[in-house]
């Protein structure tokens, strides 16, 4: 039977399954491509609905929700929230699977649209994973070479971060080099109130820069290249800042940039093996 069938035929069970749920993954990656061994994890969290999912850090989510409290309360302090090590968000739309991926570039906001093909070439192998009964399937996307498994008893064709189109929930995928990886960890049902919301659609986001990947693939670079050009663009315009320590002495704002844009670019050094490695090319 040919996948675009599969995935037609479930459309309307989609529908009806993905009611409010929340797949937790383990992400697990390597940044440095010379230090394999120094690996990090968070937690993500792929929240589905009838509209569509939202894909997030666990971690972001929290400190989400204490920023909004304390915003709401007026103290305007945001000391201690761990933010996380993973700031992006990918968000899908259903039943067409459109893909918004937001993320920030130093100060700058953007939202962008990604509709490149996932061209999936499911495989015979089979595999339990935890209480799953689990089909291969591999898939060139955005650099890497990927091997996943997914789920066909259940029947939504989603997973990590922007991976969708298989005929069955993606429980592990991981790419050939070892240094990304995501596997399903817990499923939760939510109340219909939980339904998520488009981060481009909270106020305490900020407005962001609506572009489509090719655009977002050439500003990563220029990031990269200078990364202090957004604060900078303020600074020449109309906008006035002014940076105190921790005891409430003024900085030297030129010298403070200075030692952003050589932390930045040793940070850029040790951050070679991103997600999507073809951003860097």
């Amino acid at each position: 039977m040919k996948l675009s069938f599969l995935i037609t035929a479930l459309l309307l069970s989609v529908t009806i399954f993905a009611q409010n749920q929340r797949f937790s993954y383990e992400y697990k990656y390597i940044t440095d491509s010379t230090k394999t061994n120094n690996v990090s994890s968070e937690i993500m969290y792929l929240d589905v609905a009838k509209k569509g999912s939202k894909f997030h850090s666990q971690k972001m989510s929290i400190a989400d929700s204490i920023q909004q409290d304390r915003m709401r309360k007026k103290t305007g302090d945001f000391k201690g929230i761990d933010y996380g090590m993973v700031p992006f968000v990918v968000e899908k739309s259903y039943p067409d699977f459109k893909i918004n991926f937001l993320n920030n570039l130093g100060v700058t906001k953007y939202k962008v649209s990604d509709d490149r093909e996932m061209n999936w070439k499911i495989l015979p192998e089979k595999e339990k994973i935890g209480e799953f009964d689990t089909q291969k399937a591999s898939l060139y996307f955005a650099g890497r070479i990927w091997t996943a498994w997914f789920a066909p008893d259940i029947p939504i064709q989603d997973g990590p971060y922007k991976f969708h189109g298989l005929p069955g929930l993606i429980i592990k995928i991981e790419d050939k080099t070892k240094s990304h990886s995501f596997v399903l960890k817990e499923i939760k049902k939510r109340n219909s109130d939980e339904e998520w919301i488009s981060n481009s659609e909270k106020k305490a986001f900020g407005n962001s820069i609506s572009i489509d990947h090719e655009k977002y693939k050439k500003q990563v670079i220029d990031f990269r290249n200078n990364p202090t050009k957004g604060m900078r663009q303020m600074l020449s315009g109309n906008t006035k800042i002014m940076m105190i320590d921790e005891n409430g002495k003024s900085l030297d704002i030129e010298k403070v940039l200075r030692d952003q844009e050589r932390n930045a670019k040793a940070d850029n050094a040790k951050n070679n093996n991103l997600l999507e490695l073809d951003l860097l090319k």
